[in-house]
């Protein structure tokens, strides 16, 4: 089973590139994030061509996540309890014996603006609803745009942008606290070492120089982490596919057993 996560940056927009990427790639379950659409515009007749059902948590314009699969998808959880002022940002689906989460995560703009609060707050919130036995068991996968980077190694600056957003020791201690629930970060889990980004900057050609940064993940529960046979950023989707323009994210899959 082949399981993503990619934040789209606008489904609308990006309908043909995620059609092309789902023909070339062939996933049994996506986590989408900011579809920047609501529930009645998201294009289920193109996507049940390629065989995929959705169950969306749609927002106009800003947010919105969905989880498509080629099994039927169950609705478990939508919303983040008591964070709902903050849009579309979590949805979670059972497929099979398997539980997918999409999450997105505020970007909090900058330290010192009041949105950076609000990103902890609603990142503790996330760690008390998975803690609270909405996540940290079972056959679990929670996939999403974090807006962080846990390490330095997941900056292409660390040294120059240490402090700033995306690399405060506040966002980075909230991402400790899921992976102590027992969480697995699959993809640092197989590569400890490897710097390699999922984000880059439409500007300064920052995607060519590789001044990224990797602030999207697979995080999977214990008994959802050990059947990964492989776990890859999927860059060439980073680049232009027959004229089609990507988002400024490349998805992120693993293969499960």
């Amino acid at each position: 089973m082949r399981v993503a996560t990619w934040n789209i940056n606008g489904l609308g927009a990006r309908l043909g590139f995620l059609l092309h990427w789902l023909r070339a790639r062939q996933p049994d379950v996506v986590a989408l994030q900011e579809l920047k659409l609501v529930d009645e515009k998201f294009p289920r007749a193109e996507l049940a061509e390629l065989g995929y059902g959705a169950v969306t948590h749609g927002q106009k314009s800003w947010n919105g996540v969905a989880v498509l699969s080629r099994e039927p998808g169950e609705l478990v959880q939508c919303g983040l309890p008591g964070q709902e002022e903050l849009g579309a940002r979590l949805l979670t689906v059972r497929v099979g014996d398997l539980h997918v989460s999409s999450v997105y995560v505020p970007n909090g703009k900058f330290v010192g603006h009041e949105d950076f609060p609000k990103k902890l707050a609603w990142l503790d919130a996330l760690g008390a609803h998975l803690g609270a036995g909405h996540g940290a068991a079972g056959v679990h996968v929670i996939g999403g745009d974090f807006n962080l980077c846990p390490a330095g190694v997941d900056s292409w600056n660390e040294a120059g942008l240490h402090g700033r957003i995306f690399h405060t020791d506040d966002e980075r201690a909230r991402f400790r606290r899921l992976l102590d629930q027992g969480l697995v970060d699959v993809f640092r889990a197989r590569h400890p070492e490897t710097q390699a980004f999922s984000w880059w900057d439409y500007r300064a050609g920052s995607f060519h120089k590789g001044q990224g940064l990797r602030i999207d993940f697979l995080l999977a529960t214990p008994a959802a982490a050990e059947r990964v046979k492989e776990v890859a950023i999927d860059r060439d989707y980073r680049k232009k596919q027959e004229g089609l323009i990507p988002s400024d994210h490349a998805p992120v899959y693993a293969d499960l057993a």
